[in-house]
């Protein structure tokens, strides 16, 4: 088993679609990178990955397990581990695992990914993954033509709930605890999608399907999926020590860590964000670009890095006093 060594061009923190193809991207630099994960996958409930070029349905351990081959393949290596810390600054970061493993990297790249929080609703964490389901090109398919129920629970209701309806007749929303503005209503009712008043207590269920949705006043609306927008948590406590803390995102959807769009750069030099930390509602496909691209931005920035101090030692060895010391040395000059 390979052991983590005492120091990296990068560590790449998170396993995921994100964290894999920027190690690609860097282990085809022939940079030295680790790659270190938590092994708490966010889309590990899922049956299949949908959506991903030329790899459409495949289950998402196996995505992974290529990932990890393709990575090893050239030289990157791959740890389990949970990080827990990191501290130090560009060209010199101590990266901390929870087990009291330590190394230290010239860059960070954080594609720790998020975690989904459920609204406290009995039986929607049961079914996440199957017949719970938040995103439609993620997993619409697998619910098309079925009794859809849409739980209220973000800004983004109502947009969930119009996208949701072009995969089946059978959609209402449930009001359940968020409010949604006349036109928001407007345009439901202009679809024939119906708003159901009251909160919801729970997700009946038999066999292991989804059969209803219970409200407070004890009435079930027969459903066969739910879709729910969950609150996104970016798993990035471990860079408090850095002086990154998660913000709310633009979109209300959860929290993150603000990253440049293009290049994943963060507000802390020698440190890049990629996949769902930084931008949440990227699928497995624009994760993986957007690591892939990090990767590219990053080695990018460490040959620059590299040939500005080879250029500095150059100009010292070879500046006017350098080479007047140099030629005094071949003379013999013994006062030197």
């Amino acid at each position: 088993m390979t052991e983590l060594k005492d120091s990296y061009d990068v560590v790449v923190i998170g396993g995921g679609a994100a964290g894999l193809n920027g190690a690609l991207m860097l282990a085809r630099s022939r940079r030295s990178v680790a790659v270190i994960d938590a092994g708490q996958p966010r889309n590990a409930p899922a049956d299949a990955v949908h959506g991903l070029f030329a790899r459409e349905g495949t289950p998402p351990a196996e995505l992974i397990a290529r990932g990890q081959e393709e990575v090893r393949s050239y030289g990157g290596e791959m740890f389990s581990g949970e990080v827990s810390d990191v501290v130090g600054s560009v060209d010199d970061f101590e990266v901390r695992l929870s087990d009291g493993r330590t190394t230290r990297a010239r860059r960070i790249l954080v594609t720790a990914g998020v975690v989904d929080k459920l609204p406290p609703v009995p039986g929607l964490a049961e079914q996440w993954g199957h017949g719970v389901v938040h995103c439609p090109y993620c997993h619409g398919w697998e619910v098309r033509d079925r009794a859809i129920g849409v739980l209220a629970t973000s800004p983004m209701t109502a947009h969930q709930a119009l996208l949701f309806r072009q995969l089946s007749d059978d959609v209402v929303v449930f009001s359940h605890q968020a409010a949604l503005d006349e036109e928001e209503l407007e345009k439901l009712a202009a679809l024939r999608i119906r708003v159901i008043e009251g909160k919801v207590t729970a997700v009946e269920q038999s066999a292991g399907a989804i059969t209803g949705v219970r409200l407070a006043d004890g009435t079930v609306v027969a459903r066969e999926a739910i879709a729910v927008a969950t609150q996104m948590v970016a798993r990035a406590g471990f860079l408090s020590g850095l002086g990154l803390t998660p913000t709310e995102h633009p979109s209300g959807m959860g929290v993150h860590i603000p990253a440049e769009a293009i290049t994943g750069k963060t507000a802390v030099p020698g440190v890049w964000a990629a996949g769902n930390v930084t931008d949440m509602a990227a699928q497995v496909g624009p994760a993986a670009a957007a690591g892939g691209q990090a990767g590219a931005v990053i080695n990018a920035d460490l040959v620059m890095s590299d040939a500005a101090r080879a250029l500095a030692e150059y100009r010292d060895v070879f500046s006017p006093a350098s080479e007047a010391r140099v030629g005094r040395i071949i003379a013999g000059d013994r006062s030197l």
